[in-house]
């Protein structure tokens, strides 16, 4: 994903979907770049459906749980070296144990309540695609942006820019 921007545009239905994907792929933008993100159960199995790293905030959550807990971890560790308890011996390796533990136990516990919650960054989205319109995610590479904005409002003036996105996420 190195070297790529992440595109988003609305379109109102699955015809205007399907056409944006032909057109796409006849420039050459491969089909694992686009996902399709319609109201459960109305998109087809030929178009590539958003999956759950897209939807959900599981990403956000678990980043922002492995940063509390390691900061936890890594206080919970100096106040153990500071204030050892008299029946062990505790050196300064302590505290790199705590603040790892702290970031594995922090990500996974919010990376599990944030996998119930919709995708924040996405959220100004969610009323239209809730309403019958389709968010087409798409990545494409730095030099082709514009090319590729321009071949979409060109051959599918129907589909509104919804936006980029400048940081593109390890995952998904």
């Amino acid at each position: 994903m190195l070297g790529k921007k992440r595109l988003y545009f609305l379109l109102p239905d699955v015809a205007s979907a399907r056409g944006t994907l032909n057109a796409l792929l006849l420039a050459r933008i491969g089909i694992g770049h686009m996902r399709f993100w319609g109201k459960d159960g109305s998109l087809p199995e030929d178009l590539p459906d958003a999956n759950f790293w897209h939807k959900t905030d599981l990403t956000h959550g678990a980043e922002m749980g492995m940063m509390a807990g390691g900061i936890l971890g890594l206080l919970g560790g100096i106040w153990l070296v500071a204030f050892p308890p008299e029946w062990i011996h505790v050196t300064t390796f302590a505290m790199l144990v705590t603040t790892a533990a702290g970031i594995i136990l922090g990500g996974w516990m919010s990376g599990m309540a944030a996998a119930a919650i919709p995708n924040s960054r996405l959220k100004h989205f969610h009323e239209r695609i809730a309403a019958g319109q389709i968010l087409l995610i798409l990545d494409v590479p730095y030099k082709r942006v514009d090319a590729i904005e321009e071949l979409i409002a060109k051959h599918h003036p129907e589909a509104k820019f919804g936006g980029i996105e400048a940081h593109i996420p390890v995952f998904p």
